[in-house]
């Protein structure tokens, strides 16, 4: 994107991020858009805008040519229910990369008894699109499951760590190329039944190639992947990790939207 279109792209954002486009409303039409000084561009510039910040999960397509910022429900939480009750916890195992407790714990109306918790460490995840619609991959070989398959590049955040620098360390160390930008989609935890480990998943666009990878121990094959390959390759069972299914559905799902709003 050129500057004026970087401007707009970055004065949206920062009105989703401020509240002025709330949760779940609508923002101004493209009309209206490509005649606020602000922003400073036409038509066709604007919807590439738009377009990334829809890839990216910062808006929805709304009804024809609208988008709205995500964040409006109708469902609300059910009242009266209670959480469980935790008594206490001891350590069975700890070490740099995982940690396994036993937790008393009592659910609502049940006896208590001891459950136990693995903890792991905070992971990012990211997601990178070229203006081809290729996303950054490597292909591994992970020894766990025996088997080789295409992941995204991601690791562990640092203590003290901002997981937005983990997710572009990671893509520089794992791949050679620097990411331009990356935004946050989601945070969730992947076995949330008994493992605590937090995944935060990441969306940029546009990189560029910097050098080798360095992580030599993490480092695979690289490759730009078409979108158009995921469905193929999910079905084929070589997509590998939670982190790289969540943010690939996550931008399949963005182009969804996008192409059913075209099509209307």
């Amino acid at each position: 994107m050129g500057p004026r279109t970087t401007n707009a792209y970055k004065v949206i954002r920062e009105r989703i991020a401020s509240g002025e486009y709330a949760p779940g409303s609508k923002i101004p039409s493209e009309r209206a858009l490509e005649e606020d000084k602000e922003l400073g561009i036409r038509r066709t510039a604007l919807r590439q805008v738009l377009g990334r910040l829809v890839a990216e999960g910062a808006l929805e397509v709304y009804g024809r040519s609208s988008y709205r910022v995500p964040g409006g429900v109708s469902v609300k939480p059910p009242e009266g229910l209670e959480p469980w009750r935790i008594h206490g916890e001891r350590d069975l195992y700890d070490n740099r990369w995982v940690k396994l407790q036993l937790w008393d714990v009592e659910p609502p109306g049940v006896e208590r008894f001891e459950h136990h918790v693995v903890k792991l460490q905070h992971v990012a995840v990211t997601a990178i699109l070229d203006d081809r619609d290729r996303v950054l991959m490597l292909w591994r070989y992970r020894f766990v499951p025996q088997q080789w398959g295409w992941e995204l590049p991601g690791g562990i955040v640092d203590e003290g760590e901002d997981p937005k620098d983990t997710a572009l360390r990671e893509v520089v160390e794992e791949t050679g190329w620097r990411p331009k930008s990356v935004e946050h989609v989601v945070t969730y935890q992947p076995m949330v039944g008994m493992v605590d480990a937090p995944h935060e998943i990441y969306v940029g666009h546009g990189a560029e190639q910097v050098g080798s990878p360095t992580d030599l121990e993490e480092a695979g094959h690289v490759e730009w992947v078409p979108l158009t390959d995921v469905p193929g390759l999910m079905a084929r069972g070589e997509l590998m990790g939670s982190g790289t299914l969540v943010a690939l559905l996550h931008i399949l799902a963005s182009k969804g939207k996008q192409g059913t709003t075209t099509a209307s």
